[in-house]
């Protein structure tokens, strides 16, 4: 726990990419509290906004490529185990969430991928049911990167707007306020993207 607060206190690109490789992973990071200042920051000149959320990306890649690949190898009976394991609650899991985001990329397919990044409670779990499913890794990096870089985008949008209207001590109050309006962001979203897929998939299946 110190460590995690010391990494959040002291944002810069390096610990931004670390914070988000352990969000994209199992590790209970909450990805609205690392972007989100990283981006109010970026607002006053610390940093800059567009490489916080390339890093931070970058960073969601490499730790849904890491589940992609363990779950690619080890198989599902491995992975519940570890999600009812003592370990595995330690990282705020159980089989339940296991099964959901199993249950969402098979009701909606590859493309729960990309709109499954943007889902609380999926986003850091959906790239294990794309590895038990063995899906192609450049359309399985591709999703992820879209739907990563969405969700930050978002978040990133968020921070910079909230530098112009709150102190940076009331920051964390604020995010959890707005918590509801990024979850209907999120919502919309993820209807576009589904609608969007589906009627591409529509006319191909047509013609």
């Amino acid at each position: 726990m110190n460590l995690f607060t010391s990494l959040l206190s002291n944002l810069n690109y390096g610990t931004i990419c670390f914070l988000m490789l352990l969000e994209s992973t199992v590790v209970p990071v909450p990805s609205e509290f690392v972007v989100t200042p990283a981006a109010y920051h970026a607002a006053s000149g610390q940093l800059d906004v567009w490489l916080v959320i390339l890093f931070a990306t970058i960073g969601a890649d490499i730790g849904a490529s890491i589940n992609y690949v363990v779950a690619l190898y080890v198989g599902r009976p491995v992975i519940y185990r570890f999600a009812n394991s003592r370990w595995g609650k330690m990282c705020l899991l159980n089989e339940e969430k296991v099964k959901k985001s199993e249950k969402y990329f098979d009701d909606h397919g590859i493309v729960a991928t990309l709109t499954g990044r943007l889902i609380p409670g999926i986003r850091h779990l959906i790239s294990i049911p794309a590895g038990l499913a063995r899906m192609h890794y450049g359309k399985f990096l591709l999703y992820t990167t879209i739907g990563a870089g969405a969700w930050h985008g978002i978040l990133a949008a968020l921070g910079w707007y909230l530098h112009t209207i709150v102190p940076e001590e009331q920051l964390n109050d604020k995010i959890s306020e707005y918590a509801e309006y990024i979850k209907i962001v999120i919502l919309a979203l993820v209807v576009i993207a589904i609608v969007y897929f589906l009627v591409k998939k529509m006319s191909k299946n047509n013609r």
